[in-house]
């Protein structure tokens, strides 16, 4: 067979697939496909909003180090004020994706946070590296962990107020779970109000709460600036936890999905890049401390994202289990089980009456085939199974088999 024959069959091939899509083939087909142009983002520039929090990170890396051009898309980043503002944007339209909690794509799905809107889940952003946080005030009269917490909420009677981010986000749901494993009901013992994340430290400042559940660098900065103690991080509330995902809307999916599939693979390789090693992570810190995106000094950054950590009392200590953005390739899967969980929480805690068809809805939400695809452009490994099994900080484990028995089995809740 002559070069200019193969050459000729090897484009009709092409040719011929492109018309059926590139779901199922091989990657070196696929990449030939993507190339002709069937596979081409049907957006040419997406904006992805992002809160500013350490763990926005592989979006705007994806963005400043040019991979988002290397998949055919650019991604503008927007900086957000808060979740709900976040929310209200991803559901008008105005964003087109965002670094967002897991817990407000469910609860938007479910109308419980706030207008009902079908949205999707395309990859997990980070596992781990969020803290609690409490006041120096409290930390002087002994309340240094949970169970000193609860002991001195039970002795020194008065209202005590605790922060979290948006009511059904990941903040909230760490805050409440670590405060019932104490004995503390979060709806009942204590009162808890919603603040944005980069504002958490200034209302620490000022007297406004006691504690808070936030994402980093604002845990690490209220050490630096003195105002208070890390009481736990999330990671030994439930190792290698879900944490913030790349969300939309389930519209923009079936209107746009070449685009989605490309920033997801764009952002797949831009994690992977911030794990590949010290120099990475050292130059992302630089990056996102920066005015335009966190707006705050490299060492608020750069020490826990290498897993070096200090209480505010004098304790330091290297955790294995800091923020990974990849960890050769377990982060970014978008577990069934991980979005049903936090739809348990939500049962526990009043915010929706009756136990909704868990594995359905994250099914609907969570784009798993989509995730494949992206993982595939990306050369990224995905697991066999959607589920996966942990034990959380009170010994009880979630393996997403019987969730509403889980939901229920709580002795603390609303």
């Amino acid at each position: 067979m002559t070069d200019l024959l193969k050459a000729k069959l090897s484009r009709r091939a092409v040719l011929q697939t492109a018309t059926v899509g590139a779901v199922g083939l091989s990657p070196a087909l696929r990449a030939a496909v993507y190339a002709q142009g069937s596979d081409a983002p049907e957006k040419k520039e997406v904006k992805i909003g992002f809160i500013p929090l350490t763990d926005c990170a592989s979006v705007v890396m994806a963005s400043v180090l040019g991979i988002d051009q290397k998949y055919g898309v650019k991604i503008i980043p927007s900086k957000e004020a808060s979740w709900a503002g976040v929310r209200d944007k991803l559901v008008n339209g105005e964003l087109d994706f965002a670094h967002v909690l897991w817990g407000l794509i469910y609860g938007v799905h479910m109308g419980t946070s706030g207008p009902k809107k079908d949205m999707a889940i395309l990859m997990n952003l980070n596992h781990n590296g969020q803290a609690i946080t409490l006041s120096k005030k409290l930390a002087d009269k002994g309340a240094v962990d949970a169970a000193s917490l609860a002991k001195l909420m039970a002795t020194d009677k008065r209202e005590y107020t605790f922060a979290q981010t948006f009511p059904t986000g990941t903040h909230a749901m760490w805050l409440y779970y670590w405060l019932a494993s104490a004995g503390i009901n979060p709806m009942k013992d204590a009162k808890v109000i919603t603040v944005p994340p980069p504002q958490m430290v200034a209302n620490m400042r000022v007297g406004n709460m006691d504690g808070y559940c936030v994402g980093e660098p604002w845990g690490h900065r209220a050490i630096i600036d003195g105002i208070g103690i890390t009481a736990t991080t999330t990671q030994d509330i439930w190792k290698d936890h879900p944490e913030k995902a790349l969300g939309t809307t389930a519209e923009f999916v079936k209107k746009y999905p070449n685009t989605a599939r490309a920033v997801t693979a764009a952002i797949l390789e831009a994690s992977k890049w911030i794990d590949a090693g010290l120099l990475n992570k050292n130059k992302m810190a630089e990056t996102v401390a920066d005015k335009a995106y966190v707006n705050t000094s490299v060492d608020a950054i750069n020490q826990r994202i290498l897993g070096r950590y200090q209480n505010g009392l004098g304790k330091t200590w290297d955790d294995p289990n800091h923020m990974k953005f990849f960890n050769d390739g377990s982060v970014n899967f978008p577990y069934l089980s991980d979005g049903m969980w936090f739809m348990t929480q939500h049962k526990r805690w009043g915010l929706i009456k009756d136990h909704p068809d868990y594995l359905g809805v994250a099914k609907q939400i969570n784009q798993i085939d989509l995730y494949k695809q992206a993982a595939t452009l990306a050369k990224v490994s995905v697991p066999k199974d959607v589920m996966r099994s942990h034990k959380l900080v009170d010994g009880v484990v979630w393996d997403g088999k019987d969730p509403a028995k889980y939901a229920d089995s709580f002795k603390i809740k609303a």
